[in-house]
């Protein structure tokens, strides 16, 4: 994978730097961007790989900032956003017919993601399972009662969140402090710069209809695929995997270990098991498919 002459992000300081000099790479239209894939593809030409990631630099940018919220510094949090976004193009398929963006966002999220996971120990988010939730729930629960906007949130807004998450109120005022650092896309970048601002250095990246379309059918069968490897499992392997890796509020080990008479290590070991299983029956299946289309 080409990593050469791309723009280097050395700290918060370079930030407006770099978000100039990633302004400066033209994006692909689908005709090129799909032969750019099909020649590193084919031939692992890196000057195709260079171009596919330096014209979608700009996405990884976008959807970095949208992390800003957990403290961490936004240029490492770009940094491994760029990581994704060369393990996607390492493994995007163009005769799929979805444009790279796309496929791309997965990649790119989910680098970022386990990067915050691994930054923020369990001292930083708390040691029960009701802080982790906190944690991880906070920031999507005030969008959803538009209070994202808030520095310090208004008493019934902290008793709502409080109660639908079952943790205290003083643990939602808390959590809501540790993570107010987000800075506002609006807010100029440096005081120097008149009315410049970060949202100004980002391209509008929202997907048009096609794009819409291709990734509601990428979702639909990405569902299709874990409903029939989660047939390989039994009904104890299933339900506990559906109420530790698919409901929006995970059960705890705890609140498991209850309900079925065993030990948390236990519950940890078949939800482990259980992974592994739906994983390696998505793969296979994966694989047929695309045996099945070529």
């Amino acid at each position: 994978m080409a990593q050469s002459n791309l723009p280097v992000l050395s700290s918060d300081g370079g930030l407006s730097r770099y978000l100039q000099e990633i302004r400066k790479f033209p994006m692909l239209e689908p005709d090129e961007e799909f032969m750019l894939a099909k020649r590193y593809r084919e031939h692992e030409d890196p000057a195709a790989a260079q171009r596919l990631i330096t014209s979608h630099l700009r996405l990884v940018a976008k959807i970095a900032m949208g992390y800003r919220g957990y403290g961490l510094p936004i240029s490492e949090v770009i940094s491994e956003g760029n990581v994704g976004l060369m393990h996607a193009v390492k493994r995007f398929e163009p005769d799929k017919g979805f444009r790279l963006a796309t496929y791309a966002m997965w990649w790119i999220r989910a680098a970022i993601q386990e990067y915050v996971l691994r930054s923020w120990s369990l001292v930083k988010i708390g040691t029960t399972a009701a802080q982790k939730r906190l944690f991880f729930n906070l920031r999507k629960i005030k969008g959803q009662i538009a209070a994202l906007e808030d520095g310090n949130l208004h008493p019934d807004q902290i008793k709502h969140i409080a109660t639908t998450l079952s943790v205290s109120e003083d643990d939602v005022v808390s959590m809501n402090q540790r993570l107010s650092g987000d800075a506002s896309l609006n807010a100029p970048m440096r005081a120097d710069e008149g009315t410049s601002e970060w949202q100004d250095w980002l391209v509008d990246d929202t997907p048009d209809q096609e794009t819409v379309l291709g990734n509601s059918e990428e979702f639909n069968e990405r569902m299709a695929l874990l409903s029939d490897a989660m047939g390989d499992l039994n009904d104890r392997e299933k339900a506990i995997f559906q109420a530790r890796r698919l409901k929006e509020n995970p059960s705890t080990l705890e609140e498991l270990a209850q309900e079925y008479n065993v030990s948390r290590e236990r519950i940890r070991q078949i939800e482990v098991r259980a992974f592994e299983k739906v994983q390696d029956a998505v793969k296979e299946a994966a694989r047929t498919r695309f045996r099945e289309d070529a």
